[in-house]
């Protein structure tokens, strides 16, 4: 059953779902709230524990809302895009052949066949960046697991449009978002420690911050880099 709670101005949306544990989210662009709760949960202790959140719900919502977003892509000459945080120069050269994703000093070429769509310019991009991700994240995973003493055994690299990346501890799995190829290689790092921590412990209490604390002192100055950084303009479903 899903159910709608109302707390003065904000509306929280209740999933009720077979799982353990409660889970909030604020979501983007607007800052949708939603709560995931086990299906037994009684309506007014998913009420209380939403007005224990109030204080962060509200701040979440206001980041989110003043947060930068980038222009929509057309996929032009010159337009601009960014790899690893810095910026790149479209030149989109259209050829018979094979799609192709170069980046030649502060160019990023992109080969593709004539009169394809905008559509299909997105995806050859999107592909490119994630294989960025895929290629970047192994020696993050190889350094990291002696540190945490944790083993990783699996990363999934995909477009989200709610979070950085999310991790499933008991099949050992983290997944990372495609768009971290265009933020700063430290944003990447932190990201994926954030998740491995995940494997010690699954909630962000403060047992994780703890750890957060421990492992990467940096890591507050790493989220608010990442943060700063304007996101991915599009529009957003739920």
């Amino acid at each position: 059953m899903d159910t709608t709670i109302t707390l003065g101005s904000i509306a929280v949306d209740v999933v009720l779902k077979d799982i353990k544990n409660i889970h909030l989210s604020v979501y983007p662009p607007t800052g949708k709230v939603r709560i995931s709760a086990p299906a037994r949960m009684k309506v007014e202790t998913i009420r209380l524990f939403a007005i224990s959140k109030l204080d962060w719900i509200k701040q979440q919502q206001r980041k989110l809302r003043e947060q930068e977003r980038e222009a929509p892509r057309e996929f032009l000459d010159r337009e601009s895009h960014y790899v690893w945080g810095k910026r790149y120069l479209l030149d989109v050269i259209e050829k018979d052949a094979a799609p192709v994703v170069e980046l030649r000093h502060r160019k990023m070429l992109l080969r593709i066949r004539p009169d394809s769509p905008e559509e299909r310019k997105q995806d050859i991009l999107d592909e490119w960046y994630r294989e960025q991700i895929k290629i970047a994240v192994p020696p993050l995973i190889a350094k990291w697991e002696p540190l945490l003493g944790v083993s990783v055994n699996h990363f999934i690299v995909r477009k989200m449009k709610t979070k950085w990346g999310s991790c499933s501890p008991g099949a050992k799995t983290i997944r990372l978002n495609t768009e971290l190829a265009k933020k700063p290689t430290e944003c990447l790092e932190y990201i994926t420690v954030h998740e491995m921590v995940h494997l010690l412990e699954p909630s962000h209490n403060a047992r994780f911050v703890a750890l957060m604390d421990q492992f990467m002192p940096k890591w507050r100055f790493y989220r608010e880099m990442l943060n700063r950084l304007p996101v991915r303009h599009e529009r957003w479903a739920y």
